[in-house]
């Protein structure tokens, strides 16, 4: 089960022009291999997340899961591809005004469970996350900490093949941040699934196994210097 992004490239239009989000990046993350992505905000972290997990195609290159070309998939093709094999962790939470039980629940239901069968598979992934106490209240009734922490369990609710992270600490305080990539790292390794994580957290880095950065759509290996002075403060 490893993830493959074969010399991708993605542009947008951009004042008259093309501007390259992803240029020509190839990157490969392995079963039980935790990778961190870091970047400047606009540096086409997220778009190349969104590659890898078929919601945005390339322009050019491919994007493998597990043999599966998911970047030449259909549209009905690559939501099957989402539901049954991922979870991702997007940076806006896309939570209903239903509790937090049914909020993490949500993909479950779309994989044909009963909704009692997928509230009873949801709800330990919310303790876990530290939720076992909120799983009724609903996102007006939690923090943007809570709620971030919602997202996470539903992304990892439907035990996936393949994890993809964007920014899933970036609402919480240092001693949950921490909790969540302890998490994110145990189940990696547990589960022997690849994880791509992009971030801006400092912590990340003693829980990954690689870190590269992505600039003007680059990828490097390593976190660049700049970076690395500017999340140290």
């Amino acid at each position: 089960m490893t993830l493959e992004l074969r010399e991708v490239s993605k542009h947008y239009d951009g004042a008259g022009e093309a501007v390259a989000a992803v240029d020509r990046v190839s990157l490969t993350v392995a079963p039980g291999e935790f990778v961190a992505l870091y970047g400047p905000s606009g540096s086409g972290k997220t778009t190349l997340l969104m590659l890898a997990a078929a919601i945005m195609t390339p322009d050019a290159g491919s994007v493998l899961f597990d043999g599966l070309e998911v970047s030449s998939l259909t549209a009905s093709e690559s939501a099957r591809y989402r539901r049954e094999r991922t979870g991702v962790v997007f940076q806006s939470f896309h939570l209903t005004g239903a509790s937090a039980l049914e909020n993490a629940a949500v993909k479950l239901l779309a994989l044909g469970m009963t909704l009692g069968e997928a509230q009873n598979a949801a709800r330990p992934w919310l303790e876990r996350v530290g939720l076992g106490e909120r799983i009724e209240h609903t996102p007006a009734q939690m923090s943007m900490g809570e709620r971030q922490r919602v997202a996470i369990a539903r992304a990892l609710a439907n035990d996936p093949d393949l994890l993809l992270a964007d920014e899933p600490t970036g609402n919480l305080d240092s001693k949950r941040s921490r909790e969540i990539l302890e998490l994110l790292a145990e189940i990696c390794r547990e589960r022997q699934v690849p994880v791509l994580l992009v971030t801006h957290d400092p912590q990340a880095t003693s829980f990954v196994d690689r870190v590269y950065t992505l600039r003007d759509g680059k990828l490097t290996e390593g976190l660049a210097l700049d970076l690395h002075a500017s999340i140290a403060q």
